[in-house]
């Protein structure tokens, strides 16, 4: 391992304290909005100022800068941001042709003029012109006189400020960030009967923006916000670790603009390469319906099991639900959670109805046959076709059958009534009883135009 040896003389800025209070607002899309109160100190007139502390992947184009409460002003006139971080690459980069020192792991010392570095090697030149070849596997020292001018320990946002007052004020800096987002998580578990599901909600939260935020007011925004688009450096992603917040109240939900807005009544600390999960709001109950769908362009064979509600106060929910994954349980004889299958939801208001797609039914079994093709003239064209339904289960079901059919179309015959979903699509609803067979026969007639 090498050891690096600098000398640091930038960067300290007396009268920066921690920031005081710190609010986090962070929306679905990768887009963090943070208002942090700090004390400053200033000098009076024109001078030069470092914010430190600021996340990597702040976007220093949207930096709010005011003072609070004070009749004071501070105006900033210009902003740098500099995030040519401290490495051991960039010193070996900014030292090519200035003398620096290694130190093997036998203890020899090598001085010279740094020529280049790469490739598990550092060239120098020594003082009696002679060039030495040092394998980095074998160093275990290097020292540099001193930190190159641009290399900072942290990114910093550097301000050229002018000021009638001299000395400390409560400011409050807001900017946005990427590297924050969040998604909901709902846990479903149905009940024995398969007539009602528990259901639960959690925020998970991911913070790999760079920074930590300590004891912030946390919001969570759950919609859509259209937003400009401009091109992003590319970000590489770290290990995430999982913390899950302590029990307590969970966030305080309400209508904001066209959105919904989720504030969580206490402090909480967001860490960075970390992902914590809040409760959204208390488990509730609702009335549920379970259904067999049979989508032949989807699956020929298998006919899918899913879960139908309505997301409103009456069927015990009457929740805006934020866009997410659900995961749907059902415990078993020995009351022992059985995971039943994944879905996602996109943003679903009050009111509105909800089908959860668990998985494909076992003991039910769908084929669908073209039986017959007719061209009737140039522009139209018969099919004939069936589709059989088997059910194994020991019950009756009814089994929803939906059909594509693209164009221009019409049914002609069918051996069993339907309707017309939409102007793609038809649904036939269609009883089986148990250890039945029924098969659907339908001719439709294609025109082209």
């Amino acid at each position: 391992m090498r050891a690096i040896g600098v000398v640091l003389s930038i960067l300290t800025v007396p009268g920066l304290l921690l920031a005081d209070d710190i609010a986090v607002t962070i929306y679905n899309g990768n887009l963090g909005v943070v208002s942090e109160t700090r004390t400053l100190t200033f000098q009076q007139g024109i001078q030069r100022l470092a914010f430190t502390d600021v996340p990597t992947q702040i976007d220093a184009s949207s930096v709010r800068f005011d003072v609070v409460g004070s009749g004071r002003n501070v105006t900033i006139l210009e902003q740098n941001y500099a995030y040519d971080l401290v490495s051991p690459e960039q010193l070996y980069a900014k030292y090519v042709d200035a003398d620096i020192e290694l130190i093997d792991k036998d203890g020899r010392l090598y001085s010279g003029t740094l020529l280049a570095a790469g490739g598990g090697a550092v060239t120098l030149r020594e003082k009696s012109g002679r060039v030495k070849i040092v394998l980095m596997g074998n160093v275990t020292e290097v020292n540099f006189p001193s930190l190159p001018e641009g290399l900072i320990t942290r990114p910093t946002l550097f301000w050229l400020y002018s000021s009638n007052f001299g000395g400390n004020l409560d400011c409050r800096v807001s900017y946005q960030t990427t590297g924050m987002t969040w998604t909901a998580e709902y846990v479903g578990v149905l009940s024995s009967d398969e007539k009602s599901l528990g259901v639960s909600g959690w925020s998970s939260i991911n913070n790999t923006c760079g920074k930590t935020y300590t004891d912030a007011t946390l919001k969570l925004v759950a919609g859509d916000i259209h937003r400009a688009t401009r091109e992003m450096p590319p970000r590489f992603m770290k290990g995430l670790a999982m913390a899950e917040e302590a029990a307590g109240a969970g966030f305080e939900e309400k209508a904001f603009f066209e959105y919904h807005l989720y504030t969580l009544p206490r402090k909480a600390t967001l860490a960075n390469n970390e992902i914590k999960q809040i409760s959204l709001f208390e488990p509730a109950q609702t009335a549920v319906d379970k259904i067999f769908v049979y989508k032949p362009e989807r699956s020929q064979k298998q006919v899918e099991v899913a879960l139908k509600f309505r997301n409103s106060t009456q069927a015990g929910l009457g929740l805006p639900l934020p866009a997410g994954r659900v995961r749907l349980f059902k415990a078993d004889d020995d009351g022992f959670l059985i995971l039943l299958g994944e879905d996602r939801i996109e943003h679903t208001a009050k009111d509105e109805e909800l089908t959860l797609q668990v998985g494909y039914a076992f003991d039910i079994a769908a084929e669908e046959r073209l039986m017959n093709q007719t061209q009737v003239s140039q522009q139209v064209q018969d099919l004939d076709y069936e589709i059989e339904l088997r059910n194994h289960k020991t019950e009756a079901v009814t089994i929803r059958v939906e059909k594509k059919l693209y164009g221009f179309w019409e049914i002609l015959q069918s051996s069993y009534a339907y309707t017309k979903k939409d102007a793609s699509t038809v649904v036939f609803e269609i009883p089986v009883g148990s250890g039945e067979t029924f098969v659907l026969k339908y001719r439709v007639r294609f025109t082209h135009r």
